[in-house]
């Protein structure tokens, strides 16, 4: 136990992912929209993505994927003492998927909360449970970014449809070696701009009606252009803030594990932060966007492709809806 006024470092003691066994490439949704595999290849560099069948629901990938991850921490699910489920595509508007989560792991003793910050919502749930563990409350935080976005998009339009993918990724926070953890971390949001990317229908403001079905206003929404140009520049600002507050430079980084949206916004981003592309890890072509997913299904598979050692330095960064943006920068603790 740490004494008064000392600081406690937190790091990532397990990880855990789960993706659903059904692909539907690119010539699949040649099928139903107009667009084809070339086109989609060269806008994303998306090739195909998984989705859920229509019994599965984001509570039951969140499962999967927290109990490896308690597994790959040795914890048992009874000692984690706060879940947190970052997602916008929770089983329901009541209870919170966390708590769901909860009952289907047996983690009795674990307080439970969702939070919806769109694709950045894995890196604040980082963020907000380090901090409940640094602060001396609690011990052991299962963090989940889960998404099953195949609910919610509109099949008819190639302009969305062709984007988005279902999964979920999980890891467990605790104490770790001074030497190792998280060092620092960025969050930030724009609200003024969160009509750029919105799910309209649904909640108290346009409640569920035969007008808003009809209107197909329970999809998901997007200016594209918008949510490039913005994406670009966000993930340059906060990825220089993070480092700012850790005092680093950007040759300290050993690996760059970007929100999977979009290669070329990717790849514009690494550019402009000067990383080259073998410290870039990208995984969209087989998965797509999975929101808030992303990020820790991509940090599961370096992980356990070894592609990443104990004490590497590791820069994790994102946008999503709201508009929002984070950056988290660690030393791995594995």
């Amino acid at each position: 136990m740490k004494s008064l006024g000392t600081t406690v470092s937190v790091g990532i003691t397990g990880m855990g992912s789960s993706v659903p066994g059904r692909k539907i490439t690119n010539d699949d949704l040649s099928k139903i929209v107009d667009t084809s595999d070339e086109w989609i290849r060269t806008r994303t560099g998306i090739r195909e993505r998984r989705v859920v069948d229509e019994n599965t629901a984001t509570s039951d990938l969140c499962t999967e994927a927290a109990k490896r991850a308690l597994k790959d921490a040795n914890v048992d699910a009874k000692d984690i003492d706060l879940i947190i489920v970052a997602t916008v595509t929770s089983d329901m508007a009541f209870p919170s998927t966390a708590c769901i989560v909860q009952k289907n792991i047996g983690a009795t003793n674990a307080a439970a909360f969702d939070m919806s910050v769109g694709c950045s919502g894995f890196l604040y749930g980082i963020a907000t449970g380090s901090n409940f563990i640094k602060s001396g409350i609690y011990k052991k935080v299962l963090v989940i970014g889960a998404e099953v976005l195949s609910k919610i998009i509109d099949w008819e339009d190639r302009t969305t449809c062709v984007l988005f993918g279902d999964g979920a990724g999980a890891c467990i926070l605790e104490e770790c070696d001074d030497a190792y953890g998280i060092i620092s971390y960025d969050l930030g949001a724009d609200g003024g701009n969160g009509h750029f990317l919105t799910q309209p229908a649904g909640g108290s403001r346009m409640p569920a009606s035969i007008e808003t079905v009809e209107k197909r206003l329970h999809y998901v929404h997007m200016d594209g252009r918008e949510v490039f140009k913005f994406a670009v520049r966000a993930m340059e600002s906060t990825s220089l803030e993070s480092l700012n507050k850790a005092g680093m430079e950007l040759e300290d980084i050993d690996f760059l594990i970007p929100h999977q949206a979009n290669e070329r916004i990717i790849k514009s981003a690494a550019k402009r932060l000067k990383i080259v592309d073998d410290r870039v890890y990208m995984n969209l072509d087989r998965y797509g966007n999975m929101s808030s997913a992303s990020i820790p299904i991509a940090l599961d598979e370096v992980y356990r492709k070894g592609l990443i050692k104990k004490g590497d330095t590791i820069l994790l960064v994102a946008f999503g809806a709201g508009l929002t943006w984070a950056s988290v920068i660690l030393k791995w603790s594995k």
